[in-house]
């Protein structure tokens, strides 16, 4: 039976995670995504702040479960996190986030949550899972590196005059139709588990599983292609606008999918003592993210168009290809990740394909010192914070 002071404090806990959820929605999953489509002048600030809400709200629902499991049950072994472990990460997490937010300072959600949860399990006597740090420090290496590269690649090639835009832009779409058919959603899959277009597709065709599996992947690449191609030869100018709108759908659905895991991850480990549903809390988060994204996203839109707005649909779009992409694979992997990061990395690689003239080196670097700070500093006081707290309850 669970005891009157650990249900107040998993509700303490509840609490802490609706201000992370908050905080995350009126920062970077719910300004981002639309700002470049802001700055382009493709949708007004409160449509975006809108759409990128309801939008948010979709991801954490049909594809938070991968990185909230992973968040809370696979970043360290050994012990299971408690009622109070949860609430003092999250404690720690959120405080600061809301420093960072008032005083604007860059803190990182996904680097600052996974050094809290670290830091408690670590508190607890759990033994680090070095094998899924592997993963996480690989995919934070690189985004910058791969995000950057290939938003940079894109956006050379738009600009040139060595391919025909009639045709890349809806070639660029078929990449994106490919990633679309292989991404999970928990509608497709069996109770409990998640499954894409292709998985469920493919065993109703002739061949073997890849061979299938591949086979409908370029049928969606193809049909999106095309859709666009028809588009394109009506209005260019009008199909890259309804074009960077989609991609900036995409990426508020997976940065949706991606942060709510922030904020309701370190629940997961209690959901099964309180008899409360996974999808419970996922929805609670996602809530979270609509209120955040409405209440505060259009504010931060506003601001961050003005740094969007040099950039153009072309540039823009650029952007945000490798963005969705990248978010994806941190959901298909359960890998925590920073959007500010995604984003940024893939700003400044279409930035630099202009010259790099506004790319600002002195920024980049303080980001990245900030990211580093956030991890060492959520580590270091949940940590000591833990031990305070299970000193003083003995």
């Amino acid at each position: 039976m669970v005891g009157t002071a650990t249900i107040a404090t998993f509700l303490v806990a509840g609490l802490a995670s609706l201000f992370m959820a908050w905080s995350i929605g009126a920062g970077s999953s719910g300004s981002t995504p639309f700002a470049p489509a802001v700055g382009a002048n493709a949708i007004s600030v409160m449509r975006a702040g809108f759409f990128v809400g309801i939008l948010g709200f979709a991801g954490a629902v049909l594809q938070g479960q991968g990185v909230t499991e992973a968040v809370g049950k696979e970043l360290i072994g050994g012990v299971t996190l408690s009622a109070e472990a949860a609430t003092v990460a999250l404690l720690v997490a959120a405080a600061l986030v809301a420093i960072g937010i008032f005083a604007g300072y860059p803190i990182a959600t996904a680097f600052t949550v996974t050094g809290a949860v670290v830091g408690v399990g670590l508190a607890m006597g759990g033994t680090p899972e070095v094998s899924k740090y592997t993963e996480i420090v690989t995919l934070w290496v690189l985004v910058p590196f791969v995000g950057g590269g290939v938003a940079y690649t894109t956006a050379r090639a738009l600009r040139g005059d060595a391919l025909e835009e009639g045709w890349l832009v809806p070639a660029l779409a078929g990449v994106v139709g490919a990633i679309l058919a292989n991404v999970e959603f928990v509608l497709l899959g069996p109770p409990g588990e998640s499954a894409s277009l292709a998985g469920v597709v493919a065993p109703s065709l002739p061949g073997t599983p890849l061979v299938a599996t591949v086979v409908v992947t370029f049928a969606v690449a193809i049909a999106v292609g095309l859709v666009l191609a028809l588009d394109v030869s009506r209005d260019q100018a009008a199909a890259q606008r309804r074009f960077l709108l989609a991609l900036g759908g995409l990426v508020a659905f997976s940065a949706g999918g991606s942060q709510v895991g922030l904020a309701v991850g370190p629940l997961a480990p209690l959901l099964s003592d309180f008899d409360v549903p996974l999808v419970a809390v996922l929805v609670g988060g996602g809530l979270g993210l609509l209120v955040g994204s409405w209440t505060g996203a259009p504010r931060m839109i506003k601001a961050l168009s003005q740094d969007y707005s040099s950039l153009g649909p072309r540039r823009s779009i650029a952007a945000l290809i490798p963005s969705f992409a990248i978010a994806q694979i941190a959901i298909f992997f359960g890998i925590p990740v920073s959007f500010n990061e995604i984003i940024v990395s893939a700003i400044i690689g279409s930035g630099y394909a202009a010259g790099g003239s506004g790319v600002s080196r002195e920024k980049m670097v303080k980001t990245v010192l900030a990211w580093v700070g956030s991890l060492a500093l959520s580590f270091a006081v949940a940590y000591v914070g833990f031990v305070v707290v299970d000193t003083l309850l003995l």
